[in-house]
């Protein structure tokens, strides 16, 4: 009985619609052939077609959206457009490193960076493609770098610069150098720990986050491939503007080793199609020479290496086999500053706690990631400060691996559990980094413990090739060490069509995508790819694991309150990020079950949880991993 004016279902169904043939003739649609031009001898055609899909599919999502977003504001559709450009950029830059050009370094280390920011700027001017910046630790490669980007792009007309960085701690203390020295309103930080958002509307810095019309983009390795490989319009939407850009991959040893094959074949596609250049940065340079296909010649561009490393070698490496406990708190008990590096967060809070109880906590510090960040960051601050007052004062460090980049300390002395030969450089580098004493005086102790309980599975074959090389008596800081140590990591590629794939492509991720070559060209355009497979199966950060929220302080307290009254939202979420914690499953499952936790009604997707007693988070150490069997929570 609904009439059409009624707004039930029923009457909705029974409304006239107006006339609407006239779209038939409105718009003439050309007839359009499908045409692919692969590379010539090509031997993954189907890599070159999915990557061309994905490139259109962003300038489709992209376009569109501009387009909607013009629509409302009233204007005509048009790019963004933010920050200022390139050549603005490099005139910023040419004014903060003309004192260093001017004038004659005053000491061999400002005279040795200067000399490499001169080689990088030089080879600006080279041709587009792959180039390697294999430069020690404290050589200045931040600046060199950029340095190099912006004369490159405005060499060759490119549009923007991109970095790619393994590790957000390393992105926040680059990107403070480049604000600085370029101006925050032309660099921006994509990942997790900075928050664009504005309640009123959206800022420009959150506009450009969505498809990277920025001139210079600071952002992760996970970010990056995985958008690359993604199926998701808010993901693929920035990867037409990685087209004509710069990309510079900071601390390249990271590049993760089971996807190391489609990354280094993604950055391949970029250079030879997308007018890319790519510049691998690195004090530890990977040899990834035999998964290289078509990226041509890789240049350095790092003047005298074997004479720069040499020069910049300011911490002996001494290998010191296998420790007891004991003998290492011995050591650590005869330190005035030292910074010891373990494996695990467990065998860090253990050995601690050990030094807290005899020598008490004046000067004693804890860092691992069971701390939140904004802890951490509190931290790292307060042992920055011990450490200028010189080398009186008392600062012993124990820590694991998540100093070893980007973290700009000094110690007299450093021991490292045994590691990767990376990560073993990368702590060495932590050692008399302003070169303020004598080589010999300072020492980077390798060691295994006796009593280890565990070796991390993802660390195990990085420890034992650098057991072995050390066992040896190679000097892990030689480069032909390090050459030899990435090949045994990364194996010998086999001769087939996508080398190393068994080890180096661990889902075989570009095996799915290659048929015959006919066969792909005539499936085109019923789209003969899984999309979805594959950016499912290319996930850089694969353990599972539980997000822990620890409201540390009132703000963290205050957010907390507002998630359980009025549920996560974006801003939230991202705000979050700086009082959690991530606890693998085992780990998570033990402290659960004890009463640890509480799940957080808050209307987000997946599993949250609060810690639910402030004394089970140390203001030393950050979430205890003691957990008394039969302890637990009864309601």
């Amino acid at each position: 009985s609904d009439t059409s004016e009624r707004k039930t279902f029923s009457g909705r169904m029974k409304k006239k619609l107006e006339d609407y043939s006239a779209y038939e003739s409105e718009v003439k649609l050309p007839s359009i052939r499908t045409e692919v031009n692969l590379s010539e001898g090509s031997k993954t055609p189907g890599f070159e077609v999915n990557f061309i899909t994905r490139f259109l599919y962003s300038c489709l999502v992209d376009a569109d959206y501009l387009d909607t977003e013009s629509f409302m504001r009233g204007e005509k559709p048009r790019g963004r457009g933010q920050g200022e450009s390139l050549k603005e950029l490099k005139e910023r830059l040419n004014h903060y490193i003309e004192p260093w050009l001017r004038d004659d370094p005053k000491s061999e280390i400002n005279r040795r960076r200067t000399e490499i920011l001169k080689s990088c700027l030089l080879a600006g001017e080279g041709e587009k493609g792959l180039y390697r910046l294999s430069v020690p630790t404290g050589g200045g490669k931040t600046i060199a770098s950029l340095a190099f980007a912006l004369r490159h792009a405005l060499c060759h007309g490119m549009k923007r610069i991109i970095y790619v960085i393994p590790y957000t701690s390393i992105i926040e203390q680059n990107a403070a150098v480049f604000k600085e020295i370029l101006g925050e309103q032309n660099v921006l930080e994509h990942h997790s720990n900075v928050d664009y958002e504005d309640d009123e509307e959206l800022c420009p810095m959150q506009l450009a986050a969505e498809n990277w019309d920025m001139p210079l983009i600071v952002t992760t390795n996970v970010q990056f491939f995985e958008s690359l490989f993604s199926n998701r319009p808010s993901k693929c939407r920035k990867i037409h503007n990685i087209a004509n850009s710069v990309l510079i991959f900071d601390e390249a040893q990271m590049l993760p080793k089971n996807y190391l094959q489609p990354c280094i074949s993604s950055i391949e596609e970029l250079i030879r199609r997308y007018h890319c250049s790519a510049v691998l940065c690195t004090a530890t340079q990977p040899d990834i020479d035999p998964f290289l296909q078509s990226a041509g010649e890789v240049r350095e561009l790092c003047p005298d290496m074997t004479g720069q490393f040499s020069f910049f070698r300011r911490c002996e490496i001494r290998f010191l086999g296998a420790l007891e406990q004991e003998t290492l708190l011995e050591r650590l008990r005869g330190e005035t500053q030292a910074l010891c590096i373990l494996n695990t967060r467990r065998e860090v809070q253990e050995i601690y706690e050990l030094l807290r109880k005899e020598g008490g906590e004046d000067g004693l510090y804890h860092l691992s990631t069971l701390m939140i960040p904004k802890h951490r960051r509190k931290v790292l601050g307060d042992i920055r400060e011990r450490l200028k007052k010189g080398d009186g004062e008392r600062c012993i460090v124990i820590s694991t691996s998540l100093v070893e980049a980007g973290v700009d300390l000094d110690f007299a002395s450093v021991y490292r559990e045994i590691a990767g030969l990376d990560s073993i450089i990368q702590a060495a580098g932590r050692g008399n980094r302003e070169g303020r004493r004598k080589r010999e005086e300072s020492i980077c102790h390798v060691f295994s413990l006796e009593d280890s309980k565990s070796v991390p599975l993802s660390q195990k074959q990085r420890i034992e090739i650098g057991s072995w090389l050390l066992e040896m008596g190679r000097d892990p800081a030689d480069p032909d060490t390090i050459r030899e140590y990435f090949w045994r990591l990364y194996g010998k590629p086999g001769r087939e069509a996508i080398p190393g794939t068994e080890r180096s492509d661990r889902k075989a991720i570009l095996g799915m995508l290659e048929t015959d070559k006919k066969a792909i060209l005539k499936k085109i355009e019923g789209n003969p790819f899984s999309f979805p497979k594959q950016a499912e199966d290319l996930r850089l950060i694969e353990q599972n694991g539980e997000t822990i929220f620890v409201p540390w302080d009132e703000e963290g307290r205050e957010l907390l309150s507002q998630i359980e009254r009025e549920g996560m939202s974006r801003k939230r979420a991202r705000a979050m990020q700086q009082y959690s914690v991530n606890l693998y499953e085992n780990l998570f499952q033990q402290l659960f079950d004890a009463g640890k936790f509480r799940a957080l009604e808050s209307g987000a997707k997946g599993n949250l949880y609060v810690l639910r007693e402030k004394e089970d988070y140390s203001e030393e150490k950050g979430i205890l991993l003691e957990a008394e069997l039969g302890e637990g929570i009864y309601l």
